[in-house]
């Protein structure tokens, strides 16, 4: 007898695997058209499919119900996609960038993160009641760091191809892989002297020399060049092992497109064991494995690494959805929810744009203001906030004092959780959210104005049918044209309430100018975007051709083409000059010529040439010499004349 196997495998792939199936669908209308990023999307649908809505996925259930293995399981997530996103954000990179554009990244990874934290840490400390500096540190080092994926989704797409320049695009992508590994000296500096000097150093021995001395040769040394000369001697021999491959021809086209990829996961797996910082290593690996740009240029055109790309980054933030604690950002100890709301705005106002801001006009890609502004506003806190807080949660549960959580510690720890994961939601939203409302916001009051003008020139034209309809009828109903002719100039117009009131149309519960608005912004959101008309490529008409009188159709993505003449030549009298010869020993076969001006000889503003014709003369070969001082040929003949017989040369 069949029976039902409802367990959590199952639903989980029949959850993940239907959302992806039916956000496909409409995956280009609601990136391309509407501007929304699959971050924000992929979060709303994991929070539909949680234990706070439809109890599809249960994460706590996963993790037997355990707190710690649900972070455990969170960070090892968070870990392997940032470390397949920096290998494909290194790899994008042209060759040698790092080196080419060694001044900006170092202005953009030096004094920026260090404004970064500071000004995220002073929002803190300002706003968090009753605690410490250091604590405030701990939580702006967490999401200093700009997010990768929320940035390779922002500087991708059809809004970033018309308004970034591919230089901006680039250091965007270099910044934000870079940094994300440069956040564990931010962050262990404050956990290093929270834990030997915080709470009278309970627990722990040492102080805050002891501190510094980890934080120097453990932190900068074990953790930050080590990560770096691994991922680099790593991606350097992958190159030279791949380049022996397919000389040879060893490697099938397979796994050469899947080589950046698996070499992520070795990176991720290798540096984890040391213990080094692998989210650096894998962005190291991968820039320095696409140096010569070999492999940039052969995967260029693939479509294998955006693929994966996307199925992590709806998977990702589905799965930030479904664990993300949502009641804790009105329920828990530390913060209020009335001056979480003010953080949160804060930090995406302040947290970044005062220091694009103060250091645009020396970085050469950000060429203009509003390229500064886009670049300090967009610094998307996402994936690799999530990654720090969970290091820096599992750090602070060792620090114990009498087999328990010293105190200090868990309120650090709770006070992370909060604050960090509502900074990143608050990410997610506001940056998803943005480009679609700027573009709303520029288009809204536009359509409203030619909305509202298209209304009142309606209303004119029905009240003047309406009036002439009146006035060409008599009391006995027959028509009086010749004296509504005469009388027309000085009668008035009627009024709403002399007409009467309209028929009402089906549907008259909707005002007919709110009817236009949305009927405009519809449009305007369908219509594609205009592009030169090719002769040799197919043309649609639009249906409202059928509006403009005398016409078959309107050419749509593109302007309406109006003809030209071919071949400008002028019709005139023949006259009995001898043929032109044409080098070569032919005659011109076209007959005489008339004795009349080329009208690009006539004088200046008396006659336009075609565009046309200037187009083709411009793109031409050089035309056989002629005697420039003939006409030009004439284009009608006549059926009486008789036919033309040319001497030879």
């Amino acid at each position: 007898m069949p029976t039902l196997a409802i367990v959590n495998f199952n639903i989980v792939c029949a959850t993940l695997g239907g959302f992806i199936t039916l956000f496909g669908l409409v995956s280009y209308l609601l990136k391309e058209k509407f501007y929304l990023s699959e971050a924000l999307i992929s979060t709303l649908a994991g929070l539909v499919f949680s234990p706070h809505a439809t109890n599809f996925i249960r994460p706590l259930e996963f993790a037997n119900n355990n707190e710690v293995d649900l972070e455990t399981i969170t960070l090892y997530f968070t870990r392997l996609v940032l470390g397949v996103q920096l290998v494909l954000a290194g790899v994008q990179l042209p060759s040698k960038y790092l080196w080419k554009e060694r001044k900006s990244l170092a202005l953009l990874l030096g004094p920026g993160m260090c404004c970064m934290w500071i000004s995220t840490s002073l929002l803190v400390w300002a706003l968090v009641p009753n605690i410490n500096f250091l604590f405030a540190l701990a939580v702006g080092a967490s999401v200093t760091p700009t997010d990768p994926v929320l940035s390779n989704s922002i500087v991708k797409g059809k809004f970033a191809d018309k308004n970034i320049s591919p230089p901006l695009q680039k250091i965007i992508i270099a910044e934000s892989g870079a940094n994300d590994g440069l956040g564990y000296p931010f962050l262990f500096l404050a956990l290093y002297l929270i834990k030997y000097t915080g709470d009278h150093g309970q627990g722990v021995h040492g102080g805050a020399g002891h501190a510094m001395a980890l934080w120097f040769y453990d932190t900068w040394v074990y953790v930050i060049i080590l990560s770096v000369v691994y991922g680099a001697v790593v991606g350097w021999i992958a190159k030279e092992l791949l380049h022996w491959a397919e000389e040879r021809h060893y490697v099938d086209r397979e796994s050469f497109l899947v080589f950046a990829i698996t070499l992520a996961l070795f990176i991720v797996g290798t540096v984890g064991m040391i213990g080094s910082d692998d989210v650096l290593a894998c962005f190291i690996a991968g820039n320095v494995f696409t140096w010569d740009d070999w492999f940039r240029l052969e995967t260029m055109d693939d479509s294998l690494q955006p693929t994966i790309d996307m199925l992590l980054n709806v998977s990702i933030f589905m799965w930030f959805g479904a664990v993300c604690p949502w009641h804790s950002f009105v329920d828990n100890n530390v913060i209020p929810i009335y001056r979480l709301i003010p953080l949160g705005i804060l930090v995406l106002l302040l947290r970044r744009l005062p220091m694009v801001l103060a250091f645009h006009k020396k970085i050469p890609q950000i060429e203009e203001i509003r390229h500064a502004f886009f670049v300090g506003f967009f610094g998307p806190i996402g994936v690799s906030a999530i990654f720090y807080l969970y290091i820096a949660r599992e750090f602070l549960r060792e620090i114990e004092v009498d087999g328990e959580q010293r105190e200090d510690a868990a309120r650090l720890s709770e006070l992370l959780n909060v604050v960090i994961w509502f900074l990143t939601c608050c990410s997610i939203f506001v940056h998803g959210l943005s480009i679609p409302l700027g573009k709303l916001g520029f288009y809204l009051p536009r359509t409203i104005s030619y909305a509202m003008s298209t209304e009142r020139i309606s209303a004119s034209q029905s009240m003047a049918r309406t009036s002439e309809s009146d006035a060409r009828h008599g009391a006995d109903g027959e028509p009086t044209t010749d004296a509504w002719n005469l009388t027309r100039p000085f009668r008035r117009r009627l009024t709403t309430s002399e007409r009467g009131d309209a028929v009402p149309s089906t549907a008259s519960w909707l005002p007919r100018a709110i009817a236009r608005v949305g009927q405009h912004i519809v449009r305007d959101i369908r219509r594609r975007t205009s592009k030169p008309i090719d002769d040799k490529l197919p043309q649609t008409t639009d249906d409202r051709s059928s509006e403009i009188p005398g016409t078959t159709g309107i050419q749509t993505g593109g302007r309406p083409k109006i003809s030209a003449p071919r071949d400008a030549r002028l019709i005139g009298h023949a006259i009995n000059n001898p043929p032109v010869h044409v080098d070569g020993g032919d005659v011109d076969a076209d007959g005489p010529r008339v004795n009349v001006s080329s009208p690009l000889q006539s004088p200046v503003g008396t006659r336009a040439p075609s565009p046309e014709r200037m187009d083709i003369a411009a793109v031409a070969a050089p035309a056989p010499s002629r005697d420039v001082s003939i006409g030009w040929q004439r284009t009608i003949r006549f059926p009486d004349e008789p036919p033309l017989s040319h001497p030879k040369a």
